[in-house]
């Protein structure tokens, strides 16, 4: 089972502030649909929350130290190897982490492929993507595209672990 991870991140690697996305970019969350939609994707707590309900056409699962979370519609574990056990059960192929910086920390250490969105932003944040070797990564695609009115100019990069 590849183990994938999607994420848009500022020039320092800025995530969120007060769990919220730091911008609003109906291109990159086209791109995130395109590459979640009909996988299992893996999040914290606070993320789902963040998002408010499962995403459609997806299977969610959320990974929570809370033992007494539950959320309709979606997986939940306390633990990442019952978690990554239960997704080799059910005979996932890739499952995709899609945040937030707890989460990208624990599972970069298995992650094949990142695909990262590079937002022109330098501003505050609370949560951060982790520090990772660029080195050990293969650029495979990039795409850039231009600030609009309502968004700031952004990359999309598609890397593979050497």
């Amino acid at each position: 089972m590849m183990i994938s991870m999607v994420a848009a991140i500022g020039k320092n690697r800025q995530l969120g502030k007060d769990n919220q996305l730091l911008w609003h970019i109906s291109e990159d969350l086209k791109n995130f649909k395109r590459l979640t939609l009909e996988r299992p994707i893996v999040m914290g707590r606070k993320t789902f929350e963040s998002i408010g309900k499962p995403l459609p056409k997806r299977v969610n699962i959320i990974l929570t130290r809370d033992e007494n979370f539950r959320a309709e519609n979606c997986e939940v574990f306390h633990d990442k190897e019952t978690l990554l056990q239960w997704c080799q059960n059910q005979s996932f192929s890739e499952v995709v982490i899609i945040g937030g910086s707890e989460i990208y920390k624990l599972f970069l250490p298995e992650t094949k492929k990142l695909f990262l969105s590079r937002v022109d932003y330098d501003g505050p944040a609370d949560v951060y993507f982790p520090d990772f070797d660029e080195t050990k990564w293969s650029l495979k695609n990039e795409v850039n595209h231009p600030a609009l009115s309502n968004s700031p100019a952004w990359s999309f990069h598609e890397y593979e672990l050497n």
